[in-house]
């Protein structure tokens, strides 16, 4: 049999009229990620009346928690068929969230246009790490704060994202990662550093207990060799 697409970002587009649904396993993953990040990222900022940049929000998701929370949200995706369903679900209800079709690497905002950019689950996809953080510094706003998770590049976190969520247990597609574009919490607080931006401590995301449907819940961990979470502030 052919080996899967590594990377496989169609995948987004292909469910996006199933994503608000709960009728897919690893939807309902993604979902079930969002209370464990937030749980870290409330430590570090009060979301009331800030201006937030969702970067690679899919289907709305993490937008519309940080929404809920009391921050005029903005979210991007190139996955054109997921931005329409995050687009259709804020509208039916009665959130006001910003959509762009867009990239990482050229993001469609001005100079400092956010008090925080959240970017869960994507720097581990994109094409330009180097210019996705520039990217991030640039729409910033002094005293800005970057909130993200990433996977760790080493073979412990090859074996648990490939290896068991995806062959094995099947709770991500075949193909959504390249183990090859996992990055290093080293490398990542250079690219930070290089942009001008100041790393914060990183801490672990990984399950912390199964739901009645048998899915994984998330939440903060010691260990930061799979999952790792962290945060980096724009200087003032």
């Amino acid at each position: 049999m052919p080996r899967p697409e590594r990377n496989n970002l169609a995948i987004y587009d292909d469910v996006a009229d199933q994503w608000w649904s709960d009728d897919i396993r690893w939807i309902r993953t993604l979902k079930n990620m969002v209370p464990g990040r937030l749980s870290w990222f409330d430590r570090f900022i009060d979301w009331q009346g800030k201006d937030v940049l969702d970067l690679g929000c899919a289907g709305g998701f993490m937008a519309e928690a940080i929404h809920d929370r009391g921050a005029k949200v903005a979210g991007i995706d190139p996955a054109v068929d997921a931005i329409a369903a995050a687009r259709a679900h804020a509208e039916a209800t009665s959130r006001e969230i910003t959509y762009d079709v867009g990239l990482g690497e050229s993001l469609p905002y001005p100079d400092d246009a956010f008090d925080a950019v959240v970017c869960v689950d994507v720097l581990e996809h994109v094409s330009d790490l180097t210019q996705v953080i520039s990217e991030v510094a640039r729409v910033l706003r002094p005293g800005g704060i970057f909130l993200f998770d990433t996977i760790n590049r080493n073979p412990i976190a090859r074996f648990v994202t490939i290896t068991m969520a995806e062959d094995i247990l099947r709770i991500l597609p075949k193909g959504t990662h390249d183990p090859a574009m996992f990055v290093k919490p080293a490398e990542l607080r250079r690219e930070l550093e290089n942009a001008g931006l100041t790393s914060g401590k990183t801490v672990g995301l990984g399950p912390r207990g199964i739901n009645r449907r048998g899915d994984f819940l998330f939440g903060r961990l010691p260990g930061t060799m799979v999952i790792f979470m962290g945060t980096a502030c724009k200087p003032a």
